[in-house]
């Protein structure tokens, strides 16, 4: 697959951010947790206690200087999931630091209301981004990564994982995604940037207040 038919296929990216966050985001940008960690000046056992165990709740972080931000759950994951899951060696901490490394997005619209609606987050409102995918494919392709499934979830099914996980945009086995989705199937499920977004106006479609499958108020629309 070229990058231009990907574009065509997936013309947008959704990601579900913590409500309130936009503000902050739009400063820094949509920034990796270990990115965000390093803008925070977070270290020692308090960044441990982040990075590299699983978060059952999120976890707020403050700054002199940037203020408070918030520091999502992974309650879609559990510690002996991944544990019976994790193939080549890996462990669940140095799985988190991969995961904590990279900031995701779904690149449909059905998967964004899956996990809108889904019971840790269903009852709780969000901001919703909405990026352009040829936009951000253009900017940062060499350190783009895309994946075949929902690597931040061992619920209701630990699907093995690894180090081939996520896969470049070059090297990604879209063959043999084909061969056992279709052609017409869910080729990719997520889009994942190592780091982040950081020019996030230049990438930016719309943010929507969400709560579930329904906007309660858009922030910004049309901004490209």
């Amino acid at each position: 697959m070229t990058v231009d038919e990907f574009v065509k296929r997936y013309p947008l990216l959704y990601h579900m951010a913590e409500l309130g966050s936009w503000t902050q985001i739009r400063r820094h940008g949509l920034l990796s947790t270990s990115t965000l960690l390093d803008l925070y000046e977070y270290s020692g056992a308090r960044r441990t206690a982040i990075e590299s165990k699983l978060r059952k709740a999120n976890i707020e972080i403050e700054h002199p200087k940037n203020g408070m931000a918030v520091v999502r759950d992974q309650c879609p994951m559990y510690e002996s999931g991944l544990i019976r899951c994790l193939q080549d060696g890996l462990t669940p901490t140095q799985w988190l630091h991969i995961l904590n490394e990279r900031v995701f997005f779904w690149v449909s619209r059905d998967r964004l209301h899956g996990l809108l609606n889904a019971a840790n987050y269903a009852a709780l409102e969000h901001d919703v981004l909405i990026l352009d995918t040829a936009s951000v494919m253009e900017d940062y392709v060499d350190i783009i990564a895309l994946c075949p499934m929902n690597s931040g979830a061992t619920r209701p099914f630990p699907h093995p994982r690894g180090k081939s996980t996520f896969s470049s945009f070059a090297k990604y086995p879209w063959d043999e995604r084909k061969k056992k989705k279709g052609k017409n199937g869910e080729l990719v499920v997520e889009l994942t940037v190592l780091g982040g977004v950081y020019d996030i106006d230049k990438h930016i479609v719309e943010v929507h207040q969400m709560k579930g499958s329904k906007i309660r108020r858009t922030i910004l629309q049309n901004a490209k």
